[in-house]
């Protein structure tokens, strides 16, 4: 199922479906989304920069020190590290990378 929103609600993180309707939801305790792609979600926190699917189950996660998530789009998020940008899947391997 495809995730069309996932939005902070009070103390949870809830994650929505096309039609609009409640998929699932965790705790926003310490947690910021930073971006949203249609078959997973990245979040940031403290020091981790994970990445869930729409059960807001954790897919991987990668340390977040010097990393910046930029935007998450198809199957990809794009994170800007020092003065590269780098291109990462839903797994945190990278993918590819250019000077920003």
């Amino acid at each position: 199922m495809a995730i069309s929103n996932v939005q902070k609600e009070a103390s949870w993180i809830r994650v929505y479906n096309e039609k609009g309707q409640k998929i699932s939801q965790m705790s926003s305790l310490k947690i910021d989304i930073v971006g949203v792609a249609s078959t997973f979600f990245v979040t940031h926190e403290d020091t981790w920069i994970r990445v869930y699917d729409e059960k807001c189950k954790r897919i991987s996660q990668m340390s977040s020190i010097g990393i910046k998530v930029i935007n998450a789009n198809n199957d990809t998020f794009t994170t800007l590290e020092g003065a590269w940008i780098r291109v990462y899947d839903q797994k945190c391997k990278k993918i590819s990378q250019r000077s920003a």
